[in-house]
């Protein structure tokens, strides 16, 4: 039998990724695609899988170790036939994620995955702290250095309450003290099967690793959101033509939606008012304008939202921008989506529209300051200046944050939104 030599393939821009996972030891008969370890940055994790039949003859890492791309990992006898070359072997995305939709930092380097915020990596080799392996990986999924944390457990074991508990800055809450640092108290804990029957099962894995992220852009960004209204009619006409046409395409038949005519529109909008395509700099004294127009959009997926970006919207078509959405759709609903297909957003649009809804206020993903939510059009009777005549009209929530963006600049930026989903000539301008 041949040797296979696995490495690290293409992460992205990233170094130094800790292992936190090994998924086989030595001796191990394996699949092509079965996972051999897994990797982690400060939002995400993913699997490098085998690229080919065969044994497991030699581990090269363990967990805690930091690797990069082109390390070797594993050793292992191919089984039959030469196996292909390890560069083939593509790294698939476990957890990208979310938020009422976010995507990952734009001038920043971004995680795996767009799960919330773009905030640095935290520890992930935690030395000597007393610690069980399931606390361990709680705080590495939870993005919390163990080192700064005091164990309450026995002979000073840091626990699962302690690394829960740091979330809001404080120690362990009880049904009577408030956690401190933060001033945050703990939601008390509460016995329901005392109640009647209960079922507990865990959270997703991108639930894990996004709740923190969202927590922590709702704690830190002052979220104003501003509702206002577009009439589609006229663009839905124009819209339902090209979906008869796409669906008949001889390569690949797709689907045209209106969330291609919202990134369109929206591109538009951000160069009108660059403001919303910026982003804080490090210290809050600066914004860093960015001259690139790629648009998240929020996906959802059976083990949760998860936010696929579209790259230089300004440089698209609607039937190139609705092939793309449809292909990042469905490798996000396989969990397919490689590193690079969930970063770099600059603004980010998250669409209930298939499922209902009058408004909502979704969570702006910092470092990216707004953030644009829509819900299901209807039909209503709007005042021509003669007589009522019905429209189909689509509501539109803009979050923002304040520190950067005032409510007139919402407003002038829905405003100018608008228009341009009335008239679809109006998106060539």
């Amino acid at each position: 039998m041949s040797t296979i030599e696995v490495k690290v393939p293409d992460i992205g821009d990233f170094k130094s990724v800790p292992v936190i996972e090994i998924s086989v030891k030595p001796g191990d008969i394996v699949k092509a695609d079965d996972p051999l370890i897994v990797l982690e940055s400060d939002k995400a994790s993913m699997e490098v899988p085998a690229p080919g039949p065969g044994k497991v003859a030699e581990i090269l890492v363990k967990v805690g170790d930091k690797v990069s791309e082109g390390t070797l990992i594993v050793r292992m006898e191919a089984e039959g036939a030469a196996a292909p070359a390890p560069a083939a072997a593509a790294p698939k995305a476990e957890t990208p994620a979310p938020v009422a939709a976010a995507a990952a930092p734009s001038d920043v380097k971004a995680g795996f995955a767009p799960i919330i915020g773009g905030g640095p990596a935290g520890p992930q080799d935690f030395g000597d702290v007393f610690a069980s392996p399931s606390v361990r990986r709680l705080a590495r999924e939870l993005d919390i250095d163990l080192t700064k944390l005091k164990g309450t457990g026995e002979k000073g074991r840091v626990t699962k309450e302690d690394v829960k508990a740091s979330l809001s800055g404080g120690a362990p809450a009880t049904a009577t003290a408030p956690a401190s640092g933060s001033g945050i108290p703990e939601i008390p804990a509460v016995d329901f099967s005392k109640f009647g029957p209960i079922e507990e099962k865990p959270l997703s894995r991108i639930k894990k690793l996004s709740g923190p992220y969202l927590h922590r852009a709702w704690l830190n960004i002052p979220h104003v959101t501003h509702n206002d209204e577009a009439d589609i009619t006229e663009i839905e006409a124009y819209r339902k033509e090209l979906d008869d046409v796409s669906k008949v395409d001889k390569k690949k038949p797709f689907r045209i939606s209106l969330l291609p005519f919202l990134m369109k529109a929206s591109v538009s909008s951000l160069k009108a008012f660059p403001d919303f395509n910026s982003s804080l700099n490090p210290t809050k004294d600066g914004l860093i304008y960015k001259k690139y127009y790629n648009i998240g959009f929020a996906c959802d997926t059976p083990e949760g939202l998860v936010v696929p970006v579209i790259k230089d919207v300004d440089r698209k078509g609607i039937l190139e921008i609705s092939r793309e959405l449809g292909e990042l759709s469905a490798k996000a609903r396989d969990g397919k989506l490689s590193p690079s297909e969930m970063q770099g957003a600059t603004f980010t649009i998250s669409s209930l529209g298939g499922i209902g809804g009058t408004s909502f206020t979704p969570i702006v993903n910092a470092p990216e300051v707004a953030i644009l939510g829509v819900v299901r059009s209807k039909m209503a009777p709007v005042w021509n200046g003669e007589a009522f005549v019905p429209r189909l009209m689509l509501p539109l929530s803009l979050s923002y944050d304040h520190r950067v963006i005032d409510g007139a600049a919402a407003a002038r930026f829905t405003r100018h939104l608008a228009p341009l989903l009335e008239d679809v000539r109006k998106l060539a301008l």
